[in-house]
């Protein structure tokens, strides 16, 4: 990878860059002027429109709070249907150059989170990434021609995972601190039961992880 450029899908006036890229693209189905926040502006419907951009043009693209709303399933006005969300995987995976990350950021099932916004059509869960990555697919039998490997899935809270890099200051929310020996973690376990039994406040509010990040590197090479 050589080209340093990121695309914030669904990026509104204030796309995101996770990996902290030179060059800054965003794509959104609203009319913006990109002149008032210094990055590459695109207008389209991704849902139900390729990502107007050529292949292998991107290092890397983002989709905080954005494949919720893609449908599965859509009339395709000829008496058919079109799947809008093994569409976009694909494009995805096109405009993504070798090796190229695909970084996001959902509401995922069972939280009551993934459910609460009328909006939200598109239920991520932890097996839903298995359709997409690995030798095999499961979403070949939709149409899924792409190549994903996984580079993580976790549970996150999206205020830790505004940039890929745990350690960046964009990220107000930083992991807890997990001591390598038994001792220590035996002694911070001794603390945090302390502070309850004296009915003192944990030493900070545990967020609410019910965001589901997927962090997916695009293969092209053969082999």
């Amino acid at each position: 990878m050589a080209n340093d450029r990121h695309l914030d899908l669904g990026c509104g006036k204030f796309p995101r860059n996770p990996y902290d890229r030179a060059e800054l693209h965003g794509v959104d189905m609203r009319p913006l002027d990109p002149a008032d926040n210094g990055f590459t502006y695109s207008r389209a419907n991704v849902v139900i429109e390729a990502i107007p951009y050529p292949d292998n043009h991107f290092d890397s693209i983002s989709a905080f709070d954005f494949i919720e709303h893609v449908p599965r399933l859509l009339a395709d006005g000829n008496g058919g249907t079109r799947l809008p969300f093994i569409e976009l995987m694909n494009e995805i995976w096109r405009v993504l150059a070798d090796g190229g990350r695909f970084y996001a950021v959902t509401p995922a099932w069972p939280h009551p989170e993934s459910f609460v916004d009328p909006t939200h059509v598109n239920f991520i869960t932890e097996g839903t990434v298995d359709y997409f990555t690995g030798e095999s697919p499961l979403g070949r039998i939709y149409g899924f021609d792409g190549h994903f490997e996984l580079v993580r899935q976790d549970w996150v809270h999206p205020d830790e995972a505004r940039n890929a890099d745990a350690g960046s200051a964009d990220n107000p929310i930083r992991p807890v601190k997990q001591y390598e020996t038994g001792g220590k973690r035996l002694a911070q376990r001794f603390r945090h039961w302390s502070r309850r039994m004296r009915g003192k406040p944990e030493e900070r509010d545990p967020p609410q992880r019910h965001w589901l990040r997927w962090e997916l590197r695009a293969v092209k090479s053969p082999g």
